[in-house]
């Protein structure tokens, strides 16, 4: 059995609302013809190279990504460009891309806060912003959670997908050691205030810039736990899989990728520069 896509292309944006994104954002789909049958979707992160292999090599239909493969002016896509080179190899394996991005972020539920969430094993969600109908006001960014103890924090890296390798922190965070979190989540370091007046205890996000850090630390307000980009956006996957799947009763079969496209790929450790390999 298979759905066309304009099908699939309904479910996604009946679970992640385009209205819900921001602005600046370009979601949907950006290549692929609603009228041809997709029989297999794979769900990944980050529309690269690698995933468009694995698309292609697993007869996808239909790739769903996370990030945007295109977020500034497009006047062409030549073979000979790197993007442009990705829908040329799509387009002629029959294979459409799909992106959720900030609408995903703050979908209720199957959003990609909520799934990062829900692996901590975090209850009592609550958005940091409240939600809009449609873009150009305030949307649901972040959520406000509570946590049982500190373990919940040191869940973040045993229950993130594979890393290059396991001795690498998985987390950085300033503050005191020991220190228990009540209240965690976030989507960046701007919902800071949002996340201090929500009384949080935590705010979880990826990608803090060392000033905003710095200057949190002179004033009182939540502890700061950064964690890899990639990782903190992976538990959002299989979700979109499984409910993929479930949505279109069956008619597609919805895989998560497990390629790891985090390209953050040597750090140094007590044995010098370690080089990845790729995810197991």
């Amino acid at each position: 059995m298979t759905a066309t896509l304009g099908e699939v292309v309904a479910a996604l944006e009946a679970r992640f609302d385009p209205a819900l994104a921001e602005d600046w954002d370009a979601v949907g789909l950006v290549c692929g013809d609603p009228a041809e049958p997709v029989g297999r979707v794979l769900v990944a992160v980050d529309p690269v190279a690698a995933v468009v292999d694995e698309a292609v090599e697993t007869g996808a239909g239909l790739l769903v990504t996370h990030h945007p493969l295109f977020l500034t002016a497009v006047h062409g896509v030549p073979a000979d460009d790197p993007k442009g080179r990705l829908v040329h190899r799509l387009v002629r394996a029959g294979c459409g891309l799909f992106v959720a991005h900030t609408n995903a972020d703050r979908a209720a539920d199957v959003g990609v806060n909520d799934a990062l969430a829900a692996v901590l094993g975090l209850t009592g969600a609550r958005p940091l912003q409240p939600a809009a109908p449609a873009r150009g006001g305030p949307r649901p960014g972040g959520r406000a959670r509570r946590a049982d103890d500190a373990g919940r924090v040191r869940r973040a890296r045993r229950r993130r997908p594979p890393r290059h390798d396991r001795r690498r922190p998985g987390g950085r965070r300033p503050g005191p050691a020991g220190a228990h979190g009540r209240r965690l989540r976030g989507s960046g370091g701007s919902l800071l205030p949002a996340a201090a007046a929500a009384g949080a205890d935590v705010l979880l996000t990826s990608d803090l810039r060392h000033h905003p850090v710095s200057e949190a630390g002179e004033a009182p307000g939540p502890a700061l736990c950064d964690v890899a980009h990639f990782a903190s956006e992976w538990p959002w996957v299989p979700v979109v899989a499984d409910v993929l799947t479930t949505d279109l009763s069956g008619r597609v079969e919805a895989v998560a990728s497990r390629r790891r496209t985090d390209p953050w790929t040597v750090h140094r450790g007590a044995e010098g520069d370690r080089t990845a390999g790729s995810a197991g």
